[in-house]
């Protein structure tokens, strides 16, 4: 069974460019209950209480799950894997602890950290990617993360793809996934993320099937897509332009995206995650929307 939630950032939460003061809590777990969600992931840490017994009784009263946790962390740099161990058990057990005991810390690159991968995202050559050293780095460090994630707190680790860092690319994804352990990290396929890097979200899934525990659903535009490469914005400016627009209305085909993972039985959670821009209406607006779009591919 396929299951479907949302997140923070659909309410603004981790927004590059905060336009309109930001969602309390109380507000987005309201909503996301309210619009037909099952779900949520943590936010921004602090953005949800961090006191586990009082998480848990927000999400139960709600009737939500916590499904997961994003943690970024510049693997490319060694110096910085101690610290990002930290910060991911750190968020694993609050998951943990606040009844969470299937999500997941979704680990990404901290994207956006290296300029010429911000100014070139959608556009990424082979010459700008990690070297064969930095690459192992990279790769020790997430495996590093998520032994000590599964280790001190019990919980799963996926990686998450994204834009503006290093692995962005179908090619990245696959070299990331040669150079870690199946049984220790997973992927995290994002479907808007893997179609502005070039890639088609139904090649990775193919190659990577047993490896994806977690799916974010985001669509592209193709037209923005288009304007923001010819133009040569960096990855910041071409999301302020509406690059992830609504689901169903941008190049994504969610539905055979859908029915490529009920091929492969994949059984866990569907996360939407909306960019929040004017005209689209309230955040819940748009929540519901999406919602009403996945009943329509037989996402209940």
């Amino acid at each position: 069974m396929i299951r479907v939630a949302n997140a923070p950032c659909s309410w603004g939460i981790l927004e590059f460019d905060r336009s309109t003061p930001a969602a309390s809590y109380t507000q987005v777990l309201d909503e996301i209950h309210q619009t037909g969600y099952a779900g949520t992931e943590l936010g921004d840490w602090g953005f949800m209480p961090t006191d586990p017994g009082r998480l848990r009784e927000e999400m139960a009263r709600r009737h939500l799950r916590l499904i997961g946790g994003f943690v970024p962390v510049p693997l490319a740099d060694r110096s910085t894997h101690a610290d990002g161990v930290e910060t991911a058990v750190r968020t694993a057990r609050l998951l943990r602890d606040a009844g969470g005991l299937d999500a997941l810390v979704v680990l990404s690159d901290d994207n956006g950290r290296v300029a010429e991968r911000e100014r070139f995202a959608g556009r990424i050559r082979p010459e700008q990617g990690l070297s064969a050293d930095e690459w192992k780095v990279f790769a020790d460090g997430a495996t590093r993360v998520a032994r000590a994630v599964r280790e001190e707190a019990g919980l799963r680790t996926v990686f998450h793809e994204h834009c503006g860092g290093y692995v962005e690319t179908e090619s990245e994804i696959d070299e990331l996934m040669a150079r870690t352990e199946p049984s220790v990290l997973g992927l995290c396929l994002d479907t808007g993320h893997i179609v502005y890097g070039g890639g088609d979200p139904l090649k990775v899934l193919e190659r990577h099937a047993s490896r994806v525990w977690h799916v974010h659903f985001k669509d592209c535009d193709p037209a923005v897509a288009t304007t923001a490469r010819t133009a040569n914005l960096g990855y910041l400016s071409a999301v302020r332009s509406r690059l992830f627009c609504e689901l169903g209305a941008g190049g994504v085909d969610f539905r055979e995206v859908v029915d490529a993972l009920r091929r492969h039985q994949y059984s866990g959670w569907i996360v939407v995650e909306q960019d929040v821009f004017p005209g689209y209406g309230t955040p819940a607006d748009s929540a519901r929307r999406s919602r009403e779009y996945l009943r329509t591919l037989g996402l209940e």
